[in-house]
């Protein structure tokens, strides 16, 4: 049996984060709407989700068109049996994460980003799956003093209460 693996980008606009996964069952896409707008009712997202049995669909859900299709556009060409991507906007994976490794559906969450992405595709006379992510690029150094008042000021901005 022969293997071949392939990089796949991940496409998704500048302002946008993605969370890509496995997931095992059809009630995927609906379970994971449910937990984004009870957790972050202002997020704006698209979920897409391979079947990997029966009619094989890709199945589709959100609150925001152009995220939806960026989703499915996404999912195509990953091509993966139980994988599935969120593309958010207005919102941080971080604001509803928790809530997603909940969902009894999700197996495993690959990777929650905004960096650059590629989904590692192992393909074999089966199929397609998922074998790993490249998330953004090497470090460049180990971090000063200054870097970290930087990171310490850029996290107290990005949780500071906003009305």
């Amino acid at each position: 049996m022969s293997i071949n693996i392939e990089a796949v980008d991940i496409k998704f606009p500048e302002d946008c984060n993605v969370i890509v996964g496995q997931s095992h069952f059809i009630k995927t896409v609906e379970d994971i709407y449910e937990k984004i707008v009870t957790t972050n009712p202002g997020m704006k997202f698209g979920i897409a989700f391979n079947e990997a049995s029966g009619p094989r669909l890709i199945r589709f859900d959100g609150n925001d068109e152009e995220l939806i299709n960026v989703a499915i556009e996404n999912a195509k060409k990953v091509g993966a049996g139980h994988f599935f991507i969120i593309v958010l906007r207005d919102g941080y994976p971080i604001n509803i994460l928790p809530g997603l490794k909940q969902v009894q559906e999700i197996v495993n969450i690959f990777a929650a980003t905004a960096n650059p992405l590629q989904v590692l595709v192992a393909e074999t006379n089966s199929g397609r799956g998922v074998i790993g992510v490249v998330d953004g690029q090497p470090p460049l150094g180990v971090e000063g003093e200054e870097d970290k008042k930087k990171r310490w000021e850029f996290l107290r901005n990005i949780t500071k209460y906003k009305r």
